[in-house]
């Protein structure tokens, strides 16, 4: 045979020899390898046998090895004996049958290197220890198929950890998931499933294709409920290392979408994290002595207080201990420091705290001691003419006393003279009287204070110009709002008062809305009406204090005209954090290529180990054959090459229909008639003249 016609038949059938390649090897090695002997069929039994069974097959197999005492230990013996002793453990035998689960396979391998040209009675025997009893003492928060389909779909996420009563790994895992329970404690509920409860298991576990439910690492098996989870689809399985840290940052990072805290040392954390937080939040340093990611509840918090408050990490080390006690007044860690305005003394908790007890520190410091009136702040404050006092939603008047002013060493200044008129009108009568050198505090300030009728914030002029020149519109604003011009910064102090007209109100509910318009125009409208009166005294703090003083009398008492105007509305000062658009969008984004892999390896590993590959394989080399078979024994068809048809030229094409309507419009002579030509054998009749003889 010729080489060309060689290496076009060759060609003609790459493809089917290509597939039954392919069919040879996936049959004779990656089947082989996918699914080796199980138990069952080492001791000859049918698969799923009883333990009756399994005895007797050990029994029949054995005999000979106890009749001769110089035998030696082989593979098989271990193999044999390895099976008896799973298959007759009810744990055991149920984890393999359902499951698939022989997590103490290495023991076969182990008892024959260490045995090897032994005699039987020489081998220690059980190769299996029994299941220690601790792990079913130990387990808590134990879910039933019921409890699970009640809680699923709910607002909260679930953390659920598969195990078995019998296995050695999640006996030692145990330890682990006890403090991961405890670190996720207020963030996301956290439940165990014993692989007992095997319709919540296989419904929780992946599916082979046989349909056999299996756990692809093993036991423990960790599985994540993403909040308002409603199916199997959306359950996330853990597959790392099963440590305590990458567990809950793992929990924390990709199913809650919280944010990580970062560490900074002495020397990054005032130019990196102070500086670049942001003067209207409270920074939140959290010292640690062991250097371990924040817990879950701190990012937690730092995720529902961003916009009051930036959270840091440090780490303690004992040869900077007097660093931090100079600047923060911290002895020791684990330690928290609130540190909010400028100049005023740090706020530092020691010891050890949780998840209830750190959103009651949040609560209590999340704020400045003299606040911004922000956008996010303003209702909670009382100062906005849509919203309620702080009082409560059924006081009439109350006051916002507002210190305007760009960023500045003046403003600075200002806002420590505010913060002390406010430490005084809310101070105690007694503690007050004990001092000599305490201001007189005149009774109607200082009780619209405590009741939480006055309250006192600064407004970053600069930042809200708009807001800043709708209260201070004067000759004089430019030193308080907008930009800066000059190096002149002149803040400014104004006092707000809010009324509400409850009739008023009640007549505004019932106005029908004749437009859509109507019904936005009522949602933005202010409830309150406003009344500005701007401090344009010293600023020493009695003459304040009697200026407020002066300010709530007459507001309380004087029927002052009631009238409402529509606010400009405060710029927030931060966009919307990077893990609020997606507790999982970004983070999808930086993971989604090592996702991408990891489930491309994943289901190429699951397709290997189908068993109807290897026959579909070798059914398309036959389909493949038989094709290029039936081309070349197919006779091909010969079409002779024939003589056109010409057309007579006597005869003429019948026309149709236009062509007869366009004939009769021509102006050609009609075609001639029958009379039109004498007949050959016609002769003429000759006539005479006259009509008779």
């Amino acid at each position: 045979m010729e080489p060309s016609s060689m290496a076009s038949l060759l060609k003609r059938y790459s493809v089917p020899l290509s597939l039954l390649s392919m069919a040879v090897f996936f049959q004779l090695i990656v089947t082989p390898s996918v699914f080796p002997r199980s138990h069952y069929d080492v001791l000859g039994i049918p698969r799923y046998g009883s333990v009756e069974e399994v005895r007797e097959a050990y029994e029949r197999l054995s005999s000979k090895w106890n009749s001769d005492e110089e035998a030696t230990v082989t593979e098989e013996y271990v193999k044999i004996r390895y099976a008896f002793e799973l298959l007759t453990n009810p744990l055991f035998k149920r984890d393999y049958d359902v499951f698939g689960i022989d997590e103490k396979l290495h023991v076969v391998k182990k008892v024959v290197e260490s045995n090897m040209g032994k005699r039987f009675s020489e081998v220690n025997l059980p190769l299996l220890s029994a299941s220690s009893p601790d792990l079913v003492d130990d387990a808590f928060d134990e879910l039933t198929f019921e409890e699970f389909y009640s809680t699923i779909g709910n607002t909260s996420s679930w953390l659920i950890q598969v195990y078995s009563a019998g296995s050695d790994n999640c006996a030692q895992f145990s330890s682990n998931w006890r403090r991961i329970a405890r670190l996720l404690d207020g963030v996301a509920s956290t439940g165990m499933v014993e692989l007992g409860e095997s319709k919540l298991a296989a419904y929780l576990a992946e599916r082979k294709s046989t349909g056999q439910p299996f756990f692809r690492n093993g036991l423990p098996s960790l599985v994540a409920l993403p909040p308002g989870c409603r199916n199997s689809d959306c359950l996330v399985r853990y597959q790392g290392e099963l440590s305590v840290d990458a567990v809950t940052d793992w929990f924390a990072t990709y199913i809650l979408g919280l944010p990580r805290i970062l560490y900074y040392s002495k020397e990054t954390l005032g130019p990196n994290f102070i500086a670049k937080s942001g003067h209207h939040k409270v920074k939140v340093i959290c010292f640690s002595r062991s250097g371990e990611r924040a817990a879950p509840f701190l990012r937690q918090a730092a995720k529902d207080y961003w916009a009051y408050a930036s959270f840091a990490l440090v780490l303690w080390r004992e040869e900077e201990s007097s660093v931090w006690w100079n600047s923060f007044e911290v002895e020791s860690a684990p330690a928290i420091v609130f540190l909010k305005d400028p100049g005023v003394k740090p706020v530092a908790f020691h010891g050890a705290i949780n998840s209830s007890s750190f959103s009651s520190m949040m609560e209590r410091n999340k704020m400045q001691d003299l606040p911004q009136l922000r956008s996010v702040t303003s209702m909670e404050m009382g100062c906005d003419a849509r919203g309620f006092s702080r009082a409560g939603n059924d006081i009439t008047t109350w006051y916002c006393v507002i210190l305007a002013g760009r960023p500045s060493q003046e403003l600075k200044k200002m806002r420590e003279t505010v913060r002390n008129v406010q430490a005084i009108l809310s101070s105690d009568e007694k503690s007050s009287a004990n001092n000599k050198d305490a201001i007189s505090v005149p009774p109607k300030a200082s009780a619209a204070s405590k009741e939480k009728r006055l309250t006192f914030t600064w407004l970053d002029g600069e930042l809200q110009k708009k807001y800043c020149f709708f209260y201070l519109h004067s000759e004089s604003s430019y030193e308080t709002c907008g930009p800066r011009r000059d190096l002149t910064d002149v803040p400014q102090l104004f006092i707000v008062r809010y009324k509400r007209n409850f009739t008023k109100d009640e007549t505004n509910v019932k106005r029908k809305h004749q437009t859509m318009w109507d019904m936005y125009r009522e949602d933005t409208e202010n409830l309150a009406s406003q009344l500005v009166a701007r401090y344009n005294g010293s600023g020493g703090v009695p003459e304040i204090i009697k200026w407020l003083s002066q300010i709530i009398d007459d507001g309380d008492s004087k029927d002052l005209p009631f009238y409402r105007v529509e606010t400009p509305e405060l710029i927030p000062e931060d966009g919307d954090p990077m893990w609020s658009k997606g507790a999982q969008r970004i983070v999808s984004t930086s993971k989604s290529m090592r996702q991408r892999v990891s489930s491309i390896i994943t289901g190429l590993h699951d397709w290997m180990g189908d068993p109807r590959v290897g026959p579909i394989l070798l059914l398309s080399a036959l389909l493949s054959f038989g094709g290029i078979y039936l081309q070349k024994v197919q006779p091909t068809l010969q079409v002779l090459p024939t003589q056109p048809i010409q057309p007579s030229t006597e005869e003429k094409p019948r026309p149709n229909k236009k062509s007869r309507t366009r004939s009769k419009a021509d102006n050609s002579p009609p075609p001639p008639s029958m009379t039109d030509h004498a007949p050959t054998d016609a002769r003429q009749w000759e006539l005479s003249d006259s009509d008779s003889e």
